[in-house]
């Protein structure tokens, strides 16, 4: 009589554990935030949203959703500065024309190139 005894109750301990984990459908309820949520702004972001960024707390750390969106907006938002940082580099080599860029130095004109011959000096080139 004891074996069946111990029996059933090493069967109620593990229904209790498997949906306390989660495991049967008949588990525990969807978690409810006891901290409040403050997800990313809808405008381009700022070190202070970072900052000020909080996820809900349940059971087993952070709500997954949460984090999970706030990290696909950081990666888009950091491929994009990346992608206008690219272009802005990419501006920045480009020759103007063979003028030399008014904030480049004194000496930047003797690496400037020659201009074509028979060509009349721009202004730029005057001043």
């Amino acid at each position: 009589m004891s074996i069946v005894l111990l029996l059933l109750a090493v069967a109620v301990v593990g229904v209790v554990v498997a949906v306390a984990a989660g495991r049967l459908p008949t588990g525990m309820p969807a978690p409810t935030s006891s901290s409040p949520h403050r997800p990313l702004p809808p405008r381009p972001l700022e070190p202070a949203d970072l900052d000020a960024l909080r996820f809900s707390v349940v059971p087993r750390g952070y709500r997954m959703d949460q984090v999970d969106a706030a990290l696909d907006r950081l990666r888009a938002e950091l491929a994009e500065r990346e992608r206008r940082l690219e272009a802005l580099a990419a501006a920045a080599t480009t020759p103007l024309g063979g003028q030399v860029p008014p904030h480049a130095g004194p000496h930047a004109a003797q690496h400037a190139p020659a201009r074509a011959p028979g060509r009349a000096p721009t202004r730029e080139e005057q001043i």
